[in-house]
């Protein structure tokens, strides 16, 4: 069995793409895809959050919901919306966001690596949310959540790329984020033997972001495998979607912090117990941490520039040594009290595109007390989790740009 394989993939129909591709189903609500799906009858939100064709209030993990989901993927094949390709194909998938780009490659992966840790994991996931993916895979009989995966260095996978995506796109839009999303066929044999040869000599995948999509298709292969006595382990459930891009090009954001509360202390009193882990020094303009293990503390309307005694950052153990968890483990919990980062109502997470103004914003405005702003988690130190087989604290990387749902699908025939 091979690492990844090539798959006929289902895909908007020629010059469809900017009315099918949509925001990932996990970082829109309900209500804000109802928004954004206002009056565009083939965003595939209908597809991936089909609660917003239903009553306002119907708890999105109704089984009507995921019943509604394959009505309109019938509905989008019916009327030649989306079509499956005749024939095994790769896809490489370009985005760019601004002036980053990064371009990967559109492929089945193998469950059995996954469930044999080569394509590596960092995170937990929520029972709840994997629920969810399992029962929206099998309504469907399709995986239409692609999971990002990073592969390390590897120029020749990065010069066939570079060589598959060099003439006019198959597929070509831009999101009303301003994202652009490229897709081209990769339909010749050699081309595609090569790169399923290139993947199998990777010693290992890495998973970005998509942990409840990976583990839900880990749990829909082993119940059909259980269920098919002429099971082989070349049925298409043994695979999941993915889209893979060289490590160095995955952009990683802050996921920056703000709490309710100083746990009953004045600021004075809070910034004195910050000198015990941390230097903490004003700064007259906001702070942007430059580096690891330094952050930013907005708290009265002013920003301090913190940066934690080096004798406290751990040696040996790749996930402590994050600054999430030197945030965590210096402060949050120690000074704060805050030690459940799940569940605790006391805190929340600001990530991504959204700047420092957000963070000043939350404070200005009365809801919260403080703001941290931490430096983006390197792809260096999840590889390095992922390998050591340690985890991640929760809310520690905010990838950016997003991949599309609906530019390409998996089938589960």
């Amino acid at each position: 069995m091979h690492l990844i394989r090539p798959f006929a993939g289902l895909r908007p129909a020629a010059g469809r793409a900017a009315e099918v591709i949509a925001p990932p189903y996990d970082v829109l609500s309900s209500d804000e895809a109802r928004t954004r799906a206002a009056g565009k009858p083939w965003s595939f939100l209908h597809i991936s959050k089909p609660e917003i064709d239903l009553p306002i209030g119907t708890n999105p993990y109704a089984p009507q919901v995921y019943a509604k989901a394959a009505e309109n993927l019938s509905l989008m094949l019916s009327a030649g919306i989306l079509a499956r390709d005749p024939a095994r194909c790769y896809y490489v998938y370009r985005l760019i966001m601004g002036g980053h780009m990064q371009t990967g490659l559109v492929a089945a992966a193998s469950v059995a690596d996954y469930d044999a840790n080569r394509i590596r994991k960092h995170e937990f996931t929520q029972l709840d949310k994997e629920n969810d993916r399992v029962r929206q895979i099998e309504a469907l009989n399709a995986q239409t959540g692609p999971v990002m995966l990073a592969y390390p260095n590897a120029p020749e996978i990065d010069d066939i790329l570079a060589r598959s995506s060099a003439g006019a796109p198959d597929a070509d839009a831009t999101a009303g984020d301003g994202v652009r999303h490229t897709l081209w066929v990769v339909r010749d044999a050699e081309i595609q033997a090569r790169l399923t040869r290139a993947f199998d000599t990777t010693p290992a995948l890495y998973i970005a972001d998509g942990h409840h999509r990976s583990a839900a298709a880990s749990r829909v292969a082993a119940a059909r495998r259980t269920a098919d006595p002429r099971h082989t382990g070349e049925e298409n459930y043994n695979y999941f979607l993915t889209v893979i891009f060289p490590h160095h090009q995955l952009q990683i954001l802050a996921y920056n912090r703000v709490v309710a509360d100083l746990n009953g202390m004045d600021a004075e009193a809070f910034l004195a117990r910050l000198r015990e882990n941390f230097s903490v020094g004003k700064s007259p303009s906001p702070v942007k941490p430059a580096k690891p293990a330094e952050f930013g503390l907005y708290l009265a309307g002013q920003w301090y520039r913190l940066a934690i005694h080096r004798e406290l950052i751990p040696v040996n153990n790749s996930a402590a040594r994050l600054d999430v968890s030197l945030l965590s483990d210096r402060l949050l919990g120690p000074v704060l009290g805050i030690k459940d980062l799940r569940r605790d109502k006391r805190i929340e997470y600001v990530g991504g595109v959204r700047s420092l103004p957000e963070l000043e914003k939350r404070v200005n405005n009365g809801g919260m007390t403080a703001a941290f702003a931490l430096h983006p988690t390197r792809m260096e130190d999840l590889m390095a989790v992922a390998e050591a087989g340690e985890v991640m604290p929760t809310k520690s990387t905010w990838f950016e740009p997003k991949l599309a749902d609906g530019l390409v699908s998996h089938v589960l025939d």
